[in-house]
């Protein structure tokens, strides 16, 4: 497919298979996801998965909310690998712009994937922050679409709004169809989940054979249970 396709996720075993699979183009993960995973070490896991992955870009995440630390945390992350962008969130958690943190590292020629963006001013932000340095920039068209708005609309205006170096980044894939939407807005990226790409094999199914293989699955079920009336 022309869109790139990151796998997003923390599961070694899920990594392991998909690491050389020539339909993933790169990876991303996040604190959230590491600790559900059970992970207890967060600079070992990374530096584990730059050890299955030393060409496809990988994102991780800073784990600080003081833009100081963040930065801090950004320099040794960045140093892990030259495949390696260092996610940045648009804003810290009472609401500060990072505009400069992210203006710094993109002037050090520090790889940036500015993470939980959701509206046109964040998209604004992180665009003009970078200027036209390689940068990934994410935006949650999945939580967007969760608030009952249109996430084609704030993905195109991303992708009318970058520069040349910058891809756009279709963020929390919800469904299949999110892939073939995010391709028709020109969006460089979508990250998405291993139990969302396991239905990738579905895309371009004739809808009639889908139907009789339903009615087929809800018939055998009700076979199997014993059911009776």
């Amino acid at each position: 497919m022309p869109i790139k396709i990151f796998y997003d996720g923390a599961t070694v075993e899920e990594i392991l298979a998909l690491c050389n699979d020539p339909n993933i183009s790169g990876f991303t993960t996040n604190p959230a996801l590491i600790k559900k995973a059970g992970i207890k070490d967060y600079e070992k896991f990374c530096k584990d998965m730059l050890g299955y992955i030393s060409e496809k870009p990988v994102s991780f995440e800073v784990i600080s909310d003081d833009f100081d630390e963040m930065y801090r945390q950004a320099k040794i992350i960045s140093s892990w690998g030259e495949n390696v962008l260092v996610k940045i969130p648009i804003r810290n958690t009472i609401g500060i712009k990072s505009n400069q943190l992210i203006k710094q590292l993109a002037t050090e020629h520090v790889k940036v994937n500015v993470t939980a963006i959701l509206t046109t001013e964040e998209i604004d932000d992180a665009i003009d922050s970078l200027k036209n340095s390689y940068s990934i920039i994410s935006i949650f068209a999945g939580r967007i679409a969760d608030c009952g708005y249109d996430p084609t609309y704030y993905i195109n205006y991303g992708v009318m709004r970058k520069k040349s170096k910058q891809q756009i980044l279709w963020a929390s894939c919800r469904e299949v169809y999110n892939i073939i939407q995010a391709q028709k807005c020109g969006a460089d990226i979508i990250t998405v989940p291993n139990d969302i790409l396991k239905k990738t094999s579905l895309i371009g199914r004739d809808l009639d054979q889908m139907s009789l293989d339903t009615i087929c699955m809800f018939y055998n079920d009700a076979v199997q249970s014993g059911y009776s009336l």
